[in-house]
């Protein structure tokens, strides 16, 4: 084959109305400070505003996190560092009331304020517009204020913690019952309001940036960019869109109902007789299950929100660093859709120990079991995808593959759950927490490392270590394992979730060491982000600078400068083939890649 390098840098030709619909965008003028790295509208910034936020807020979860294993480690002993300054000068241990602050906020953080906004907010800002020829967002005001109304929900999350009650406690479905607290007790319960208020801005947050990927995609396509010649990336970022689009208007309308519940007396959620704080029993005519068939209706798809874009970006890294196509794309697709159409099915597997008619609970346990059947069809994709392949073991292929091997373990306990008789037993237990965490962290946020380490030098124009990316890696994979595999044997063994003693209880005695190792095996895995988070700022000035495609890679956003400038493509990019023609050169010496931007 002839291959032709894509253009050099500094050459800007414009993009005709095929290419983004934003003929006039080149001739503009150069906007001041605040205009291009804070207000921003081009996506690029707008996605390393999100990294950035993203990841400062992992500490911040991080931290709550240790916290919480503090105390199960070393019940009511004071909190080394931070005891005594949070607490008082006397012990610094914290109450029972602070600890369920801690594990709600904990999850809280990591979820609306990590995992969520770093696939959506970050990766999909940068990538969609690049990896399907765009030169922006089709709505690029609307896209700027998808980041802002992330901030209010962050103020009011941490704010949380130094109002009249402190902040949201109690896991998420035992809220309703306080709904009628701020009239038993004025002043009380402030920081389960700034809850309410935070989940609704980024709520808000992110049906902006759904309503902008799902319209950039189908509208924005480059010449030639047909749906079936789009990365798997790209597949990931659109279905997770219309999983926002059609689960987020529930949530949202549950916190304002449960708003109005607690601030202008209405009773969606409050049941009758309700006695709180020794007051007079509530009149309300609501339903406490109500809230949770609303906030499950969402958050199960939820699930998915934060896995299919990672999948998507997993499947990029793994044909790139094998050299070969990856395995059945369209069955790729099309397993994405089914998992993304099963999860909106499936929400009543987190109410089987509620109370729920056994024939509702069957139709809940098949529809959870049948999930199974396309993530398997990924699982072995991907394998068959690596199997025969000239790997490399960068970093991103090393986080990739641990993505790979973490959700098959987070899937298979999945299964033990979806079956009624066993979820009632261990439902409340540190089993749940095993199995969340490797779906989550040991899926998710390997992926999401993973796709740093991938396309840093698509945003920042250097390279990151791959000597302490792989340092990095290493030691968060063997500390991840050692944090929350041992979690499966607690829950085994009876440990409830949710308790700041669980040693109070004798039958639980004998978890006291094992609690301990987990807690040291958390440390040391927050210590390893700490690598992380200094090599990817301290490359960003000293990093190894690179050309366009320093991974070989096929997609469209190789064919950019390293960073990309205002308008991304320097000439109009047009797609020739999908995105993965790799395999083995006819002759030696010949390349192993075929990008889509090159036409023969």
């Amino acid at each position: 084959m002839s291959i032709a390098e894509p253009p050099k840098a500094g050459v800007d030709e414009g993009h005709d109305a095929t290419h983004g619909g934003h003929e006039g965008a080149h001739a503009h003028r150069e906007p001041g400070f605040l205009g291009k790295y804070v207000f921003s509208t081009d996506h690029k910034v707008i996605a390393v505003q999100f990294l950035f936020t993203t990841l400062l807020m992992l500490l911040v979860g991080g931290a709550l996190a240790l916290a919480v294993r503090w105390q199960l480690a070393y019940p009511w002993s004071s909190l080394p560092i931070v005891g005594k300054a949070l607490f008082g000068a006397e012990g610094g241990q914290m109450s029972p009331e602070f600890y369920t602050m801690l594990f709600t906020m904990h999850a809280t953080v990591m979820i609306f304020l990590v995992v969520i906004p770093i696939l959506a907010g970050a990766f999909g800002n940068f990538l969609i517009p690049l990896q399907i020829g765009a030169d922006d967002m089709a709505f690029p005001k609307l896209n700027m204020l998808s980041y802002w109304f992330m901030w209010p929900a962050i103020v009011c999350f941490i704010g949380s913690f130094h109002v009249a009650g402190g902040a949201a406690a109690a896991g998420w479905t035992a809220y309703p019952p306080l709904s009628a607290q701020v009239q038993a007790a004025p002043g009380s319960g402030a920081g389960q309001t700034l809850w309410l208020l935070g989940v609704t801005f980024v709520g808000v947050s992110s049906m902006m940036g759904s309503v902008n990927y799902m319209t950039t995609i189908i509208n924005m396509r480059a010449p030639g960019m047909t749906l079936f010649r789009m990365p798997l990336t790209i597949w990931g970022m659109f279905i997770t869109a219309i999983l926002q689009a059609f689960a987020l208007p529930v949530l949202t309308a549950a916190g304002i109902m449960l708003l109005m519940d607690r601030m202008v007396g209405t009773t969606f959620f409050t049941p009758g007789n309700l006695i709180i704080n020794n007051a007079e029993p509530t009149k309300g005519t609501g339903q406490v299950l109500l809230w949770q068939h609303l906030f499950w209706f969402y958050s199960h798809p939820a699930v998915y929100i934060m896995l299919l874009p990672a999948m998507g970006m997993v499947s990029d890294i793994l044909a790139c660093f094998a050299r070969k196509p990856v395995f059945g794309y369209r069955p790729m697709i099309y397993s994405m859709t089914a998992i993304a159409g099963l999860g909106f099915i499936v929400w009543g597997h987190h109410m089987f120990a509620s109370g729920m008619n056994p024939y509702i609970g069957m139709a809940f346990m098949v529809s959870t079991i049948m999930i199974a059947l396309p993530s398997g069809v990924k699982v072995f994709n991907w394998l068959a995808t690596i199997w025969g392949g000239t790997i490399q073991f960068t970093t991103p292929m090393l986080n990739s593959i641990a993505f790979v091997s973490m959700f098959i373990i987070g899937g298979l306990s999945g299964i033990f759950m979806a079956a009624v008789p066993v979820d009632v037993y261990i439902h409340d237990t540190y089993f749940i927490v095993a199995h969340f965490h490797y779906v989550l962290f040991g899926a998710t946020l390997f992926g999401v490392y993973g796709a740093i380490h991938f396309w840093f030098p698509k945003m920042f124009g250097r390279m990151m270590s791959e000597t302490w990316g792989k340092i990095h890696f290493a030691i968060t994979f063997l500390a991840f394992n050692a944090t929350f595999f041992p979690m499966h044997l607690l829950g085994v063994g009876g440990m409830p979730r949710r308790l700041a003693d669980p040693y109070h209880y004798p039958y639980l005695s004998h978890l006291i060491p094992m609690n301990q190792v987990i807690t040291w095996a958390a440390i040391v895995m927050g210590a390893a982000q700490v690598i992380l988070i200094a090599n990817f700022v301290l490359s960003i000035f000293f990093g190894k600078k690179v050309g366009r495609n320093p991974w070989n890679a096929n997609g469209l956003e190789w064919m950019t400068p390293s960073p990309p400038g205002h308008g991304n493509f320097d000439v109009p990019a047009v797609a020739y083939r999908g995105p993965y023609e790799y395999g083995n050169p006819a002759t030696p010496g010949e390349r192993d890649y075929w990008p889509q931007f090159e036409k023969s």
